[in-house]
């Protein structure tokens, strides 16, 4: 058994990069596209993620060895029910969702069991702030890892783990519970934080010119995430609002801590903190 067809359900920015990836990591078969968005998919054929676009997405699936999801997580967990009822035990769908434990649960009772296709959660920790297949690009997952979570095995899925090894990402075992939990810090607070602090600014300043030319790159690098889609984070804060609450709930403590120091030598402490996190990195 071997991948020698795939469909990737998502065309915009994760899913031409994969198309993208594996053709610059030579894949020899077929990959075919689809997005809800027809110009999307039309970009990604331009571009040479895919080699075809599917009229129909339920039928491109059905003839294909690897289905990956790609898109909000809403319409992974929409997608996994569709193509559930359709898929043989021979075939093996992935998706790059940023949440986990929501589409595990969601895929747990119609894969991986006597006569259901296999299931293998994933997630590249990588992106940009821009999105479509416009925005591809084939060494998007480079000195990345790509996450899986468990669940039951499927012959297709070491073979899968080896083409995401070969797009020159790392790859890490982690359980879906924990994955949501730190990526809610690392990832999902990132996110948050900048679109707080990008909106603020808006409501402040507007386009003054004059804060555009001293802002610099301070202002570049904490901003750069704002302009993020939200049609992306919005399923991700439904999906993981506990975590990302706690997080940023302990964000808000921290800088009320920070303001009331602003004169005390804990202002200094926090600095050397900070200072250690990033040079053990």
């Amino acid at each position: 058994m071997t991948i020698q067809r795939i469909t990737i359900i998502g065309t915009g920015l994760i899913g031409a990069s994969a198309g993208l990836a594996l053709r610059a990591a030579r894949f020899p078969g077929e990959i075919v596209g689809w997005d809800r968005h027809p110009s999307q998919a039309q970009r990604a054929l331009e571009r040479g993620a895919v080699d075809t676009i599917a009229g129909d997405p339920i039928t491109a699936a059905v003839t294909s060895d690897l289905v990956l999801l790609s898109g909000p997580v809403f319409a992974i967990q929409d997608w996994i029910e569709k193509l559930a009822p359709h898929l043989k035990p021979h075939q093996l769908v992935s998706d790059v969702g940023s949440i986990k434990v929501a589409i595990a649960a969601r895929a747990q009772p119609l894969f991986g069991g006597p006569g259901q296709a296999g299931f293998l959660p994933g997630h590249p920790m990588a992106g940009k702030e821009v999105s479509g297949a416009a925005n591809a690009d084939a060494q998007l997952f480079a000195h990345a890892v790509w996450l899986f979570t468990e669940f039951a095995g499927h012959p297709l899925a070491a073979e899968w783990r080896s083409w995401v090894q070969r797009f020159g990402c790392g790859t890490m075992d982690i359980q879906a519970i924990r994955h949501d939990e730190i990526c809610a810090w690392v990832s999902h607070l990132p996110q948050f934080l900048s679109t707080a602090l990008s909106a603020m600014l808006q409501d402040r300043f507007g386009d003054a010119p004059d804060l555009r030319a001293i802002g610099g790159r301070a202002l570049r690098e904490m901003t750069r995430l704002g302009a993020s889609p939200y049609s992306m984070w919005r399923d991700i804060a439904h999906a993981n609002d506990a975590e990302i609450a706690e997080a940023l709930l302990s964000m808000e403590q921290r800088l009320a801590y920070v303001r009331e120091n602003l004169k005390t030598p804990e202002l200094r402490d926090e600095f050397d903190r900070a200072s250690r996190f990033r040079t053990d990195r």
